[in-house]
């Protein structure tokens, strides 16, 4: 909601019954971001490798892929902001989804860390 909010109000579009069907398919899409990260970062720990490491590397290694499903979407969504219907749902899901795609990659594994208390290895590199 920290990016749907604003991004309704930027553009003046209403939070009718459209908008909360985006913000549902919303709600999916960063589900499903998070959990593909949460799932990379066990699967690291799985094999071994220290938990700090597998934190840092699986969210690096998912930079990419989100960030490229995000943009996408987000483009995709462009032409439909001038129409009368869906032009709420497509402000709603661009803004949301830029939002909770930094959230996603950033305050998601800085949480991991704290509820699972990792700690940092001295003079990790990223290596």
């Amino acid at each position: 909601m920290i990016g749907v909010i604003p991004g309704l109000l930027i553009t003046g579009k209403e939070f009718g019954f459209v908008a909360i069907v985006g913000v549902i398919g919303l709600s999916g899409m960063l589900i499903k971001n998070g959990v593909v990260l949460i799932d990379s970062i066990s699967y690291e720990i799985q094999q071994g490798t220290n938990p700090f490491k597998a934190v840092f590397d699986s969210a690096i290694a998912r930079f990419r892929p989100v960030m490229m499903a995000s943009l996408t979407t987000i483009l995709g969504m462009i032409p439909l902001i001038p129409d009368p219907m869906f032009g709420s749902l497509a402000v709603t899901i661009m803004f949301g989804l830029l939002v909770g795609t930094l959230v996603t990659l950033v305050l998601l594994p800085l949480l991991y860390t704290i509820f699972f208390n990792i700690k940092p290895i001295q003079d990790y590199k990223g290596e």
